[in-house]
């Protein structure tokens, strides 16, 4: 499987928000570092951060654009809601073993009617 066909099957887990299916594309040292967020280290805590996620809101990741370049594959991505961002992700042996997502994370508290922190 090449690095791209391994993200669309990555998004295929995610859009289900299946955490265990999302998880099992992770090496177990895999590092998964959303800017808006500390980064995640390991596969069960990567495990962990989305099944956190997926019990607070619906997330939907339509591929708007998604490129190869050797071990790397960026996803630029929107969302039913309007939200946008990419994700630079490292795949190797066929697992992903760093991921990079940039995002606005006010918007997607807003959107979703979660609780902004400091307010």
């Amino acid at each position: 499987m090449t690095p791209k066909e391994l993200i669309e099957k990555w998004v295929d887990a995610f859009n289900r928000g299946d955490a265990d299916d999302v998880a099992a594309f992770y090496a177990e040292n895999a590092i998964n570092h959303q800017v808006a967020e500390t980064p995640v280290e390991g596969k069960t805590a990567i495990r962990n951060m989305f099944a956190h996620e997926f019990a607070q809101a619906d997330m939907i990741c339509i591929i708007e654009n998604l490129f190869e370049d050797g071990e790397w594959v960026i996803l630029e991505w929107k969302d039913p809601l309007g939200l946008r961002g990419c994700g630079f992700f490292k795949i190797q042996n066929e697992q992903i073993v760093f991921q990079r997502g940039y995002w606005d994370k006010l918007s997607f508290l807003r959107m979703h009617k979660l609780p902004i922190p400091g307010n």
